[in-house]
């Protein structure tokens, strides 16, 4: 290497002067890391500075994203743009070197973390998305897919639960390019974890199925970089390096304590860190000759060049297949698909079956993963109930010896093909699930989808919220959406969920009705290139709601019956506004009110997110000012007075173990209900 120990230093003075800069950071975990670092970014790291988008670039993730400013010091280094006034501007607003790494706000960070736990969970998606692209598009002679995934995590990330669902199936799944580095320095905010923390580390990643390598000294750079070396070589499963150092290296009285996790060292200390060090340059001067050490610049175009060439030398002996892996790496849907979207929600409307809308959602999939490729599904162990397997995405399964992807036959139209696996058995693992859904996205060439039931979103809230801060296309298939799943009871009836789901800002939600929207919403979530989309789903049949109009559907409120349609020729005196399976209620309430007399509107809105967003013209066009709006849906009611709603016929409570029918009428889900209840707003106006 070059002079090692220089370039290490760079790291921890950065570091520690970028956070008392800021007076707020996390100086210890980077100054304790730092030598690992020169080992990975320094002899092994696949990348290049000037196109951090590389498609066959090695992956890095910090799980322990307080570390951030470890990341951000090698980015720099190494040449990404990201210039020294970006670190002298460390936690500071509209800086592109945040508190915690964002992706697509910094050049190289390939996933935003923070919150333990999911950064390794991400890498587990990275490595993934690589094992099956490698499968789907190498070929004899043509290896255009070939990289590793790296992570650096700690204690916290193997404190949170999240971490033991991801391990676990990284093991099953064998993905012996996915390597992790753990920083083994026993502190953690609270002190030495020794007595909260005894796990057998080594032992729970060997049971797990991993390959662990050490204890290596984490400060010496050459037993690291062997180390990596080692964990490259292996070739049936995922490699753990097992890292002793010392949190906050080098500082005479903050390193192997808790203060030096997350607070700054102080003016003083930082004075005799340096004089520990040897580092007698000035706050974020950088020496020319440890910048040239750490430059990646000629190697990483050098890289991306050898590349291009085998890619060139690919297109031209496989031009379709070329075609294929640029067009999904860059995140485009085929040129069919809108004309397909269109197909499959008029199909839906002319064939008006009456399903579940979970239902609904495996007959619009059945249609689009014909169509592409990219769609990669599964289930949290919930495959019979969510609907998420169709007959082009066969189980993935990896061989056992040789940990290859198996593949299986698959009719595709009047040809049998062979396929790797396109659904995946996740496991009682929802929060797994969910965050290595997201790496699958970051990474590419897939637009990944997952189903548990909605009552379960709440464990894998955190990575749905992480999507949504990611801007991630990824789809969230959440059935059993209400009381109407029955006898199961209030631990698995949602009441609360959808609401909740739809503060998360930058998340889409669709409560369908029917085939059509249900159609609609899955034409419109595989559309969302800078959003994630929740899909509520019903378990209980829903008839089919005629339409005026199409069109409207997806702009996620629409006005499905006027008082005409019911058989009044009235102007509506009021608008009933309902979602999902409440739309009957609705519709069966207008009726109702017609032979009162009562002219009524029935307003269907599977996604108040996407109506949320429209201009106010047709707002207004929708629900017309002057007129009492009431509101139907199983779910908490707070959620709806901000439609301007005179009453709305919700629940407020836990549900009940009952079948379906006894529950809908003890809560009051009922057409005279309803009906009822606009009666009686239409009297409080008068």
């Amino acid at each position: 290497m070059a002079n090692s120990q220089q370039m290490a230093n760079a790291i921890r003075a950065l570091a520690m002067d970028a956070v008392q800069q800021a007076n707020s950071g996390h100086p210890g975990a980077p100054m304790g890391m730092a030598d690992m670092a020169v080992a990975l970014w320094g002899r092994h790291l696949k990348h290049n500075p000037a196109n951090p988008q590389w498609a066959d670039r090695d992956r890095f993730v910090l799980s322990n994203g307080h570390a951030s400013m470890l990341l951000y010091a090698v980015l720099h280094l190494t040449g990404y743009d990201l210039p020294i006034e970006e670190l002298k501007n460390f936690r500071q607003l509209h800086s592109r070197t945040a508190g915690h790494p964002e992706h697509g706000i910094t050049p190289g960070v390939e996933t935003t973390t923070g919150p333990l736990g999911q950064g390794i969970t991400n890498a587990v998606g990275f490595a993934l998305a690589e094992k099956l692209l490698a499968k789907e598009f190498n070929r004899d002679g043509h290896t255009v897919v070939d990289h590793h995934t790296y992570v650096f995590l700690g204690d916290g990330c193997l404190m949170e639960g999240i971490s033991q669902e991801a391990l676990s199936l990284a093991g099953a799944w064998k993905l012996n390019k996915l390597i992790a580095l753990y920083d083994d320095n026993g502190i953690s905010i609270d002190g030495q974890v020794a007595p909260w923390f005894v796990d057998d580390t080594p032992a729970r990643l060997r049971a797990c199925g991993w390959n662990v390598i050490g204890p290596v000294d984490g400060h010496d750079a050459e037993a690291v970089q062997e180390a990596i070396a080692l964990a490259k070589s292996n070739t049936g499963k995922p490699s753990f390096i097992v890292c002793k150092t010392a949190i906050g290296r080098g500082s005479p009285n903050r390193a192997n304590t808790a203060k030096a996790h997350g607070e700054p060292l102080g003016a003083d200390e930082i004075t005799l860190t340096r004089n520990a060090i040897g580092w007698s340059h000035q706050p974020f001067d950088i020496p020319a000759e440890v910048y040239a050490d750490w430059s990646a610049k000629d190697a990483g175009a050098q890289a991306e060049s050898d590349w291009q060439q085998r890619f060139d030398a690919y297109a031209a002996a496989h031009p379709e297949l070329a075609f294929e892996f640029t067009r999904r790496m860059a995140g485009d849907l085929p040129k069919h698909f809108a004309q397909a979207a269109v197909d499959l929600v008029v199909g839906s409307h002319t064939a008006a079956q009456t399903v579940a809308s979970r239902k609904a959602s495996q007959l619009a999939l059945e249609a689009f993963t014909a169509s592409l490729p990219e769609l990669l599904g599964g289930s949290a162990d919930l495959t019979g109930s969510n609907l998420t397997n169709t007959k082009s995405t066969p189980a993935l399964r990896m061989d056992p010896e040789t940990g290859d992807v198996m593949q299986v036959e698959v009719a595709v139209g009047e040809q049998t093909v062979h396929v790797g696996g396109r659904h995946i058995n996740y496991g009682v693992r929802e929060f797994g699930m969910a965050a290595i859904m997201n790496g699958i996205a970051l990474h590419g060439g897939f637009i990944p989808y997952g189903g548990t039931f909605l009552t379960f979103s709440d464990y894998s809230r955190n990575a749905i919220r992480m999507a949504a801060l990611m801007k991630l296309r990824v789809v969230h298939v959440f059935t059993h959406d209400s009381i109407g799943l029955g006898e199961d009871g209030p631990t698995h009836q949602s009441i609360e969920h959808v609401a909740s789901l739809r503060l998360i800002p930058n998340l889409d939600v669709w409560r369908p009705a029917d085939t059509a929207e249900t159609a609609v919403a899955w034409s419109v979530a595989l559309s969302n290139r800078d959003k994630p989309t929740v899909l509520a789903l019903s378990r209980q049949n829903l008839a089919y709601a005629p339409k005026r109009d199409l069109g409207d559907i997806s702009r996620g409120a629409y006005i499905l019956s006027e008082p005409q349609d019911a058989g009044l020729r009235k102007k509506a005196q009021a608008v009933i506004i309902a979602t999902g399976s409440e739309v009957q209620l609705a519709l069966a309430a207008q009726k109702l009110l017609a032979e009162r007399k009562i002219a009524v509107r029935v307003v269907s809105m599977p996604s108040t997110t996407t109506f949320d967003r429209e201009d106010v013209r047709y707002k207004r066009l929708v629900l017309p000012e002057g007129l009492p709006r009431v509101a139907v849906e199983m779910g908490v009611t707070d959620f709806w007075w901000k439609y301007g709603c005179a009453a709305v016929v919700g629940i407020d409570t836990f549900g009940e173990s009952a079948p379906a029918p006894v529950l809908f009428k003890h809560f009051g889900f009922t057409p005279e209900n309803v009906a009822d209840t606009v009666q009686a707003a239409l009297r409080r106006r008068k």
